[in-house]
């Protein structure tokens, strides 16, 4: 589970050090920075899959990506080590991300490379990475906790006290997830690289006269929802197969009371949808199910996985929901959270009274000030301690 997530420099989050739960509320008012909350915990789960400067790239290049709020910096700013663009301690901009889990800390810097004649020449590089040990009673970085160092082209593995170098000539857009694989030597690095490619992200659900998920399709034992929602009925068919068929019924009955689902499977070996509702003399298809209904059944696919994540993120499920949907969809999620890490980013006033109902439940609003996104309520002596392993650079 991740205890702490870092963010220095990412568009409005200057200088952000948020704590975890195990069920996690985002809201704030539209423009507080929700979305780049959102958009920097996916740069982190790229870091995994090889693919964090591609990321970067469909957002306009890193120097688009740094923080462009005023030039006048906040006493808060100044006492930090944040590099600011035209302030009066600039140095090398870096976009920093980071986190904290029960085992293991990693970290991410990125910046611009140096001037060249090359067509990547504005490809961002990765500056350091850093893998730490976590002990109870401390998670923040220290050297003397540090397993993996790697910095610029240069890796090297802590073996008991002493430093080996690994590596001298990594390419500075790869990763140490992409390029190191050892699990007698490294098994930090696998341990945590297979974590973070697990994190699912849910933010576009697919509800039109057209999405995949209305219509009969090809369907196999599908026990993780695609991200689009593309194998729905194979999806649902797998929780009655191997999950939770009573979760999947009390799912429906909650949201839909007399209601509820059959899979049907046509000769062609697809997989379609037959909704039955209270009062109706036939089944529903999945042509004829109003955007909430299908989008409330994906959600329900999703949350009740038979194979559940280390990190889930649901990133403004209320859309297309009517509101006495949602006590129900909390119900879902809160359920979801006793199996998984749950992420939930809203501002369904609604949805969020239901969540923050539950003890466990841990809200955190954001605000915007001058450029420079913030937890409402979270002094400096609130934030957790945080330290940059290349914070003197």
């Amino acid at each position: 589970m991740l205890n702490t997530l870092s963010i220095s420099n990412y568009r409005s989050l200057v200088k952000l050090v948020i704590p975890l739960g195990r069920l996690n509320l985002i809201t704030g008012a539209n423009a507080s920075g929700k979305s780049n909350l959102y958009k920097a915990l996916r740069l982190l789960a790229e870091t995994a899959q090889g693919g964090v400067v591609n990321a970067l790239a469909k957002e306009g290049g890193l120097e688009a990506c740094f923080w462009a709020g005023p030039e006048v910096i906040s006493d808060r700013m100044r006492r930090s080590e944040i590099p600011i663009q035209g302030g009066p301690r600039s140095k090398a901009k870096r976009l920093r991300l980071g986190f904290t889990g029960d085992d293991f800390g990693y970290s991410i810097s990125l910046g611009l490379p140096k001037p060249s004649n090359s067509a990547f020449s504005l490809d961002p590089e990765i500056k350091r990475e850093c893998i730490w040990a976590c002990r109870s009673g401390s998670s923040t970085y220290r050297p003397a906790s540090s397993l993996i160092d790697r910095d610029t082209s240069l890796i090297k593995i802590r073996e008991k006290r002493n430093w080996q170098v690994m590596s001298q000539n990594i390419a500075t857009f790869d990763s140490i997830f992409s390029q190191i694989s050892d699990p007698d030597k490294t098994p930090e690095v696998i341990t945590l690289r297979d974590n973070i490619r697990h994190w699912r992200f849910y933010d576009h659900f697919r509800s039109d006269m057209d999405a995949p998920a209305r219509h009969a399709q090809l369907g196999t034992r599908t026990p993780v929802l695609h991200h689009d929602g593309r194998d729905l009925a194979a999806a649902l068919q797998t929780i009655n197969e191997i999950g939770s068929h009573e979760a999947l019924a009390d799912a429906i009955s909650d949201a839909f009371p007399g209601a509820h689902l059959k899979i049907a499977i046509k000769e062609d070996a697809r997989f379609a949808i037959e909704f039955y509702q209270y009062g109706l003399l036939r089944p529903l298809s999945g042509q004829e199910l109003s955007d909430g209904t299908l989008r409330y059944l994906l959600w329900v696919a999703a949350l009740l996985t038979p194979r559940p994540p280390p990190l889930m993120v649901l990133n403004e499920p209320e859309t297309s929901l009517h509101p006495d949907l949602l006590p129900a969809l909390a119900r879902l999620i809160i359920s979801a959270s006793e199996r998984t890490q749950v992420w939930v980013v809203s501002h369904a006033s609604r949805l969020i009274a239901a969540l923050e109902e539950h003890e466990d439940c841990h809200s955190i609003r954001l605000k915007k000030e001058l450029g420079e996104t913030s937890v409402v309520g979270q002094g400096m002596l609130d934030e957790p301690h945080w330290v940059w392993p290349d914070a003197s650079k």
